[in-house]
């Protein structure tokens, strides 16, 4: 090559790499002034609440450059500059987030569902199929609890260990890249004082999973400086113990300072990159960050900040430095950044006003067609409710109804039919955008799987309950590569009840494994997993202990579907096993919590291992999470086992009548199912004929109304569990007397049966005074048979 080529070919290098360096500079101006006119808009009414990545652009546009087709974000409400410079979201999009635009082409991240800056990226089609996610940039789905993100990091970053190391995936291609997907993490300083990021740190240090943390640190929580939230003020110097060595394992921990473009680049190329070879995870604190507009739109950082620390924020910002710096390396000069910063500027407004009048025009046409509508009722009052509507500047749907509604409440009837109907169908469209999408709807809907009942002949085996489940999984791991489980003792030992036993040894140390005793971090592998297309069943040891790994299933899995207007979904499975055993912490039934924490995932619960392996077999053939609760007394009574154990399934919302009667309708589930079999032998010698009905699911709960349709043949009903009052047996009461109308049919006072409000002592004597009996069962029904 001659010396006027290798002059071309480094001008051609220099050019494109002024050309970047300019791009990055453009997107930052972007963000930038998205953020500065957002809080506008905000503060002017047009949107509700704002909250921005102000002072984080220079950092989020250096970690984007190294986001490669395949990787993952697990992110909190501060990335937009990331998600710009990503090319995954645009000005317009992040504006109609902000004005809540219920349409999914105008707000791709939630259909309006979240507030501003919770991204998200779609993951299955229409029908529930996954995406090819190795090819694309993904994003998790945003949640705004602090440190919430975390687990679900974790669990993205393991299936990438995971697809590289279980031989059976080699082909899974559409998925992954043989494993070397990065999940990026960012999370802001102060939230790190959350328990959610420390025993993610830890897992992930043991694990040795390509986890990239950004931690974003402007010196504050909110208004609580640094100091007061992290040992050593420094969470870098506090994690020094994590540090990786040779021969241990544990994170890399880079410390950068979050206006240097330039540094973080050239440290970030290679970091990312031995963490996609390696796996071994990273922790990148970026220092001196600045927040020029504070914490949200709720309130000012003047409250709060010194005038110094002020004075040093505007020196020190981000974007500042990174044009000085442009100038100082020539790459560009004083009159073509004051061009790039004009041309953001017009850019950001043009996109508002376009994401404005997008998100206002379906909304003036409603208010034009109800306003006509009334207009022609020819009432006086219509007339001027219709003027005040139309006169509204920015008006929303909810001003519509409350006017229409207002008209209803004082017009005949029939001089309102036209009224009436515009009302009814709207409200039935609207209640449809803002209500869908709780639960898959389509194809992969757990209530779309085909009912295959379990098939029994004379020469099935009669075997204990957790031997059931053993074949169960044999049979599963056999047959459905993408299955994994893990759980405290799960692996080795093979379960503390043995369903799992002798199944590592069989399919590896890689599909079945064991966890540390950390609950909350076995959900977010699961969680992270499960977005991932693979099919993890989590085990959380003892319904007891899923307090600790709560938080995400109610916060994170059981809302992601609807959060992501079906965009996402999250076919995660929890398996547990609780109710009566012994004791304060291994007694425990607290299905009215779990009821109301989890709308959004199906609960199932039970009577024995054979229902469970049905129940297993929906999930599985659904994308819905679902928590199978096993009935922990359970596993050594006999049960038969089916000839079709690797197939059958038990259908979700869809009751069990166990014992037909005509006196009094007994509603019941799990282990509590065997004391009211027993009270049922005294009352048949008391010539009282009990109908028992086992629920099967809580959530969905008789979505036929096969219980009133018991009720209604022996006008008595009883709702038994050990649960405390209030709680699963209240559920199911509201469930059949208010929602099905039971309380048409009714002869005496429905009853409800549960377990005492404090937990059960101790032993046998603690458990039987603690929670419904036999006696008491017996006690309570003959006294309604008495009324």
């Amino acid at each position: 090559m001659n010396q006027s080529d290798i002059t071309s070919q480094e001008k051609l290098s220099f050019d494109t790499f002024k050309a970047a360096v300019l791009n990055d500079y453009k997107y930052a101006c972007i963000s930038r002034e998205t953020s500065l006119l957002g809080r506008k808009e905000v503060l002017t009414g047009k949107a509700k609440f704002g909250i921005f990545g102000d002072g984080k652009e220079v950092p989020q546009i250096a970690m984007a450059k190294f986001f490669k087709p395949g990787d993952f974000r697990s992110g909190y409400y501060r990335d937009q500059t990331f998600m710009f410079a990503s090319g995954l979201a645009t000005v317009q999009q992040f504006f109609a987030q902000l004005y809540a635009d219920a349409d999914v082409n105008n707000d791709p991240f939630s259909a309006g569902r979240q507030m501003n800056a919770h991204f998200a990226t779609k993951m299955v089609d229409e029908n529930g199929d996954w995406l090819p996610l190795a090819q694309l940039k993904n994003i998790s789905s945003d949640i705004a609890p602090t440190g919430g993100q975390m687990p679900r990091a974790l669990g993205l970053a393991f299936a990438s260990k995971f697809f590289r190391n279980v031989d059976v995936l080699a082909n899974e291609t559409t998925l992954s890249n043989n494993g070397n997907e990065v999940c990026f993490c960012t999370i802001g300083d102060a939230s790190t004082s959350e328990g959610h990021f420390w025993e993610t740190i830890n897992a992930a240090g043991v694990l040795q999973v390509p986890l990239a943390v950004f931690v974003w640190d402007n010196g504050y929580g909110i208004s609580v400086p640094k100091e007061y939230q992290t040992t050593k003020g420094s969470i870098s110097e506090a994690l020094a113990g994590f540090q990786k060595q040779d021969g241990t394992n544990g994170f890399e921990i880079y410390k950068l300072k979050g206006w240097d473009y330039a540094g973080m680049c050239e440290v970030l190329e290679p970091a990312i990159e031995k963490i996609r070879k390696t796996h071994i995870p990273a922790i990148f604190h970026i220092e001196e960050i600045t927040q020029p507009q504070g914490h949200s739109t709720s309130g000012s950082h003047e409250r709060y900040k010194s005038m110094d620390r002020l004075l040093w924020e505007k020196e020190w910002d981000c974007i500042k430095q990174m044009r000085s710096w442009i100038i100082e390396n020539a790459l560009a000069n004083e009159t073509e950044l004051s061009s790039i910063e004009e041309e953001a500027v017009q850019h950001v407004k043009q996109s508002k006003q376009q994401a404005w009048e997008a998100y206002l025009q379906p909304i003036k046409v409603m208010v034009a067609d109800a306003a006509n509508l009334l207009e022609a009722t020819g009432d006086a009052t219509a007339s001027k409710i219709a003027a005040d509507l139309k006169a509204l500047r920015e008006p929303l749907r909810r001003d519509i109804f409350k006017a229409l509604a207002t008209v209803l409440y004082t017009l005949p009837v029939e001089q309102a039919k036209n009224v009436q109907q515009y009302y009814d169908e709207q409200l039935a469209a609207n209640t449809t955008m803002y209500d869908q999408y709780l639960f898959n709807e389509g194809p992969k809907s757990a209530l779309k799987v085909p009912v295959v009942p379990a098939s029994f002949d004379d020469s099935n085996a009669t075997i204990n309950g957790y031997e059931v489940l053993n074949k169960y999984f044999d049979q599963l791991f056999a047959n459905n590569k993408k299955v994994a489980a893990f759980g405290e003792d799960l692996g080795f030992i093979g379960d503390v009840n043995q369903g799992f036993s002798g199944l590592q040894e069989k399919y590896g140390s890689e599909r079945i494994f064991d966890t540390g005793i950390r609950e909350l971090t076995i959900m977010g592998q699961g969680i992270g997993m499960a977005l991932r297309g693979l099919r993890p069943i989590a085990e959380i040891q003892y319904l007891d202990y899923l307090l600790y790994g709560l938080q995400p299933l109610s916060d994170d899995v059981a809302t992601t579907h609807f959060r992501t207007a079906g965009q996402q979904s999250v076919p995660l499975i929890v398996r547990t096993r609780g109710h009566r055993l012994e004791g304060i912490w291994h007694s425990g039934s607290p299905m009215g919590m779990i009821v109301n924490a989890l709308r959004g995932m199906h609960v199932c619960v039970p009577r024995n291992m054979t229902q469970a392996a049905g129940m297993y077999n929906t999930l599985l053939q659904s994308n819905d999470p679902g928590l199978v609760v096993e009935c922990l007394n359970g596993y050594r009574l006999k049960e038969k086992l089916p000839t079709n154990l690797s197939t059958f399934t038990v259908p979700f919302g869809v009751p069990e009548i166990l014992k037909e009667g005509t006196d009094v309708t007994i509603v019941s589930y799990g282990s509590t199912l065997r004391i009211i079999q027993d009270a049922i032998e005294t009352l048949n010698k008391m010539n009282i004929s009990c109908e028992l009905i086992d629920v099967q699911t809580l959530l969905p709960f008789d979505i036929h109304h096969q219980i009133v349709a018991s009720l209604k043949k022996t006008n008595r009903i009883i709702f038994i569990d050990e649960d405390v009052p209030g709680g699963a047996a209240a559920y199911m009461f509201n469930k059949v007397m208010e929602e099905q109308k039971g309380y048409r049919y009714l002869d005496v006072a429905p009853r409800t049966l549960t377990a005492k409000e404090h937990r059960p002592g101790y032993g046998s004597d603690g458990d039987y005074f603690a929670k419904p009996n036999a006696e008491n069962i017996v006690a309570t029904i003959k006294a309604m048979m008495q009324e």
